[in-house]
């Protein structure tokens, strides 16, 4: 019995119990919560129901309690309800209605934790999106992990989702940029507002190679060539180390575009037809106070020119013209003022701005030996993607970047995560991926077959103490996909999975799997490799999440 399972048969009785003593049932929530007690001393699970709605019943909790207590224990399935503290009731399963867990992780298999709380909802997922200046840094590389693993966890919940890369080929970054490629290629300095890094005169180089004459060709021109060459292949830079860290992307949208397209002057002179922006010295500004934000923004500049905000909210008219419904924006530690500014550009356009949630990701700092790192062999100035990779390798930086909330500042130290020991949490979660491979090849060498469904399985033998804490904790991991979905939080299955560990690694030095010697296999030992088998389609399934790869040998 899955805890979902448990949750629907408390409900049920509490209603029959209610019903029975003409209470209104129409007080008991939803879905009843039901949790894992920290102690197993007091039971597979516990739910607090009774504490939640006697008050709104008119009758005390613990009463209440023993009602829904003496119910629940009648049921198939369930060993005891036992009342607890003020009205709490703790359960205990019978072995083989917990077993239910294995049997149904062995035929779901891959879809395991898989749910529908996102079906029909079309999800456009932005994230990453680092000006074309430069290697990946840190930052871009936090989100380029996160925002898949977000994508993955989104799409486990049945939503459409698509990752978007926000392509920023327009703008003052990028002409600083092209003066720096332009100085390279002159064996010039960069200039005081340029970037640095021997990346540059690979760039440069390149763009010579493809023109040879471009130094020669009048400023706009040579200007526009460098722009057009040089952003192009740091763009495929850019995209090559994605994708070697296991992100791709399904649309790759240009900023430049939407000012190209008339799309920009297009949303501005729409704002001004309906009222949302006023002139005042000599720029037009956004209503965007009215909205929630903090102050009215400038939409066009006194110049004439349009001020980054009207990109972003032709962009994000465009995202709901496309037909999504909800539009996530991952964006860096600097960008705050973002969140208001948004939800206010979707009321400016008579849109929900529920449409539009924004996640801040904080700073990521390397450390080695006690130390910080700071600088780049290549990019000079910044630790780079390719940095982190080539220190610990793509799986531990995914791992990593993934396994803490995105909303804290995160250290990374390098030499724990190239360490191969289980203090490094990604080895400790593979290597019990690894372990279980090798326990099944052990099996098929002793001639035992290793369940690949357990319709013929006692799984009421599974009694011991240990082979609960691990069903237990498999059976959690439903509500682990669907809650990192509803949170945007995809570090919780990274948790989840160092906890399935630890009760896969306490399991196996408990209980002995394998016969050994002369022994003959019994219907125990193929119970225990089928939980070994759920346990191993956990982990798999979990890494799969995260994007990280569940190795068959360490």
């Amino acid at each position: 019995m899955t805890p979902a399972a448990l949750a629907d048969l408390v409900r049920a009785v509490a209603v029959d119990v209610l019903t029975s003593r003409d209470l209104d049932h129409a007080a008991l929530p939803p879905t009843v919560v039901i949790e894992r007690p920290r102690n197993p001393e007091h039971g597979d699970y516990a739910t607090n129901l009774a504490l939640q709605v006697a008050k709104k019943l008119g009758v005390p909790p613990r009463d209440l309690a023993g009602w829904l207590a003496e119910g629940i224990a009648g049921r198939d399935g369930v060993a005891s309800a036992e009342i607890a503290g003020p009205g709490f009731i703790n359960l205990r399963l019978a072995a083989d209605a917990q077993g239910e867990i294995v049997r149904q992780v062995l035929a779901a298999g891959a879809d395991y934790g898989r749910g529908d709380a996102l079906t029909g909802t079309r999800i456009n997922l932005e994230f990453v999106s680092a000006n074309p200046t430069g290697p990946l840094h840190l930052g871009g590389t936090r989100w380029a992990a996160a925002g898949d693993a977000l994508g993955r966890v989104l799409s486990a919940q049945g939503g459409e989702v698509v990752r978007e890369y926000y392509f920023n080929d327009a703008g003052a970054q990028i002409d600083r940029f092209v003066r720096s490629l332009i100085a390279s290629a002159k064996g010039e300095p960069p200039p005081e507002d340029g970037y640095a890094g021997a990346y540059l005169s690979d760039v440069a180089a390149a763009v010579l190679r493809a023109e040879p004459n471009a130094l020669a060709l009048p400023d706009a021109e040579c200007r526009e060539t460098f722009r057009r060459i040089g952003v192009g292949l740091m763009f495929d830079e850019i995209k090559r180390s994605l994708h070697e860290f296991g992100t791709d992307f399904d649309v790759y949208f240009h900023e430049d575009s939407l000012h190209s397209s008339g799309q920009v002057t297009e949303v501005v002179e729409a704002l001004k037809e309906h009222g949302h922006l006023y002139e005042a010295d000599g720029a037009w500004w956004l209503r965007s106070k009215e909205y929630g934000d903090d102050k009215d923004r400038v939409v066009v500049k006194s110049d004439g020119a349009p001020a980054y905000i009207a990109g972003d909210i032709a962009y994000f008219r465009d995202k709901r013209r496309r037909g999504f419904d909800l539009c996530i924006y991952m964006l860096g530690a600097d960008h705050h003022g973002y969140i208001a500014r948004l939800k206010a550009a979707a009321a400016a356009l008579d849109d929900d701005p529920a449409t539009v949630e924004v996640l801040i990701g904080q700073l990521v700092n390397l450390v080695s030996d006690g130390k910080p790192v700071r600088m780049s062999k290549r990019a000079g100035t910044v630790v780079t993607m390719d940095d982190l990779v080539d220190a610990v390798g793509v799986d531990a930086a995914r791992y990593a970047l993934i396994r803490s909330s995105v909303d804290a500042t995160l250290d990374i130290d390098l030499d724990l995560w190239s360490r191969r020991s289980n203090d490094n949490p990604v080895f400790y979660v593979q290597y019990a991926h690894a372990r279980l491979a090798s326990l099944a090849r052990n099996a098929e060498d002793l001639g035992v077959k290793v369940p690949d469904s357990a319709s013929d399985v006692d799984l009421s033998l599974l009694t011991h103490q240990r082979e609960g804490e691990l069903i237990r904790t498999i059976g959690d991991f439903p509500k682990v996909v669907s809650t990192a979905a509803a949170l945007r939080e995809p570090h919780r299955v990274a948790r989840y999975l160092e906890e399935l560990a630890s009760a896969y690694h306490k399991f196996y030095d408990a209980c002995r799997i394998l016969p050994q010697g002369d022994e003959e296999a019994t219907p125990l030992t193929t119970a225990r490799l089928a939980l070994c088998a759920a346990a191993r389609q956990l982990l798999a399934n979990g890494l799969g999440l995260l994007g990280v790869t569940a190795p068959e040998r360490m």
